[in-house]
């Protein structure tokens, strides 16, 4: 680690402007989506709030994020600008969704269009993958053509990602927190500036806007803000994660943003599996299970923390720890995983009415219309 004061201030304060920003706009952009009438009206056993809740609160993370980027970052190179542009498509495309509800066909290909601007005009691309067992002369994969396709599909896959697991109040913004915090610690680990003021900002908007967001929700983030904060953890990951850490680089992204990756693959897996389209809705993620066994929307939420914040502490301790440490770790994460699987796969889910704390969710305000593009 070779980070001087200067920069650890600047990091710190692009974190701090970020989350003033995001908590100071976030009640204007509350009374933006009232007027606009993005609101998210309960009409469905899948949502838990009985009032309507405004939407689009993604704007006020979005809004944040880029200003603290703009305010601190030593120069806009064309990586960066690549980014924050694709991040406006998705923020435009979000901000429509929320209000028109729009066909997932036709988000999809709009969030196809804002990964090519990262790979073809940032040069934002997962160029090789390490090989954890390979020798001397095999120590990675240079993936050649086919690193364009699998950092679209990787963009993609996870913008909807998050998209997916944003489905009670807190979960999807505090998970991404949590996420873009180890991102940042390990940044700082390896001296990467661009990445540790990108994730600094993240997570400063995600904890600004996230008060509002707990049980009961005051507002929610709709896919304005789900989609954006996938893209911006899948782009940032690429140029942060998958190139720096030697034989562990291939697992590291995949630990940070485990919870959302598990879901959607889980996801995929079920809907195929019952013949069904993947992009159709059902009442099958993670956090429903969670909630069908018993658990309250706050529990399930703090066990969702509790599982990113573990996967978050293994992918750091695997880039400033010895080996065995590192997989003692991964260890017990994989048996926590199994455990946690086991248990969501043989639950029985109990025939009752959720009424629970009678609070708001942002069960309802994404979850029927984030599995339109799920």
């Amino acid at each position: 680690m070779n980070l001087d004061l200067n920069f650890l201030l600047r990091v710190g304060l692009t974190l701090l402007s970020a989350g003033i920003i995001s908590f100071a706009a976030t009640p204007l952009v509350k009374l933006l989506a009232q007027r606009m009438g993005v609101m998210d009206v309960p009409k469905d056993n899948r949502r838990m709030h009985t009032v309507p809740i405004p939407r689009m609160g993604g704007l006020a993370i979005f809004l944040a994020f880029f200003l603290a980027v703009l305010a601190f970052s030593k120069g806009i190179d064309r990586l960066l600008s690549a980014i924050l542009l694709g991040a406006v498509v998705i923020v435009i495309l979000g901000v429509f969704d929320d209000k028109f509800a729009l066909q997932a066909n036709f988000k999809l290909v709009v969030q196809i269009a804002a990964a090519c601007i990262v790979v073809f005009y940032g040069n934002c691309r997962i160029a090789r993958l390490t090989n954890p067992f390979g020798s001397s002369l095999y120590s990675y994969w240079d993936l050649g053509w086919l690193s364009y396709p699998i950092t679209i599909i990787w963009i993609v896959a996870l913008t909807n990602a998050v998209n997916f697991i944003d489905g009670l109040d807190g979960l999807a913004c505090g998970v991404s927190c949590i996420s873009a915090v180890s991102m940042l610690v390990i940044a700082l680990v390896v001296s990467d500036t661009r990445v540790a003021i990108v994730m600094a900002a993240l997570a400063g908007a995600c904890l600004g806007f996230v008060p509002y967001n707990f049980n009961p929700a005051k507002i929610f983030m709709g896919d304005t803000g789900s989609t954006f904060l996938g893209f911006i953890l899948a782009t940032t990951s690429i140029q942060g994660l998958f190139k720096a850490y030697a034989a562990i680089s291939f697992a590291v992204p995949f630990l940070i943003l485990g919870l959302p990756i598990f879901d959607i693959c889980f996801a995929v897996i079920r809907r195929v599996a019952h013949h069904k389209s993947p992009m159709e809705a059902d009442r099958g993620h993670i956090h429903h299970r969670l909630i069908d066994m018993g658990f309250s929307q706050k529990q399930t939420v703090a066990i969702a923390y509790v599982l990113s914040g573990i996967l978050g502490l293994a992918a750091v301790l695997l880039t400033v720890s010895g080996a065995m440490r590192a997989l003692l770790m991964l260890g017990a994460v994989l048996v926590v995983g199994a455990i946690g699987l086991e248990l969501i796969m043989t639950a029985k889910p109990p025939h009752r009415k959720h009424t629970e704390e009678a609070a708001p969710s942002d069960e309802g305000g994404t979850e029927e219309k984030q599995d339109e593009t799920d």
